[in-house]
């Protein structure tokens, strides 16, 4: 498995929380939910962090098989959308965007010896 993860470095500028948050449930989710071959979701929202100075106030993480299906989700008119709709998300933030990709080991801790 394969996770591409956009990570949010930086933070909300103050008073647009609850506008931000809304926008990229109400707006880029049914986007990014509809990325081909896509298949698991999630969107993570920063609670605490032991290094306060590299604040991630939001982290979206999508699960693919392979690189082939990354590269096919980033090829198709759905990525293009995304960015365009995410650029309202950009005005009420002051960072930056780090996109990574991570070969994913998954493990049933049950299981664990």
């Amino acid at each position: 498995m394969f996770i591409r993860c956009a990570f949010f470095k930086g933070t909300i500028k103050p008073g647009m929380e609850e506008a931000f948050h809304a926008h990229w449930r109400e707006n880029l989710v049914p986007l990014w939910s509809a990325f081909p071959k896509l298949l698991e979701l999630r969107v993570l929202r920063e609670v605490e962090s032991d290094d306060p100075d590299s604040p991630f106030p939001l982290t979206m993480a999508m699960k693919f098989a392979s690189r082939a299906d990354i590269e096919e989700a980033l090829a198709s008119p759905t990525r293009w959308a995304s960015k365009e709709t995410s650029k309202k998300l950009f005005e009420m933030f002051d960072g930056h965007v780090i996109h990574t990709v991570f070969a994913a080991d998954q493990f049933d801790p049950t299981q664990a010896g």
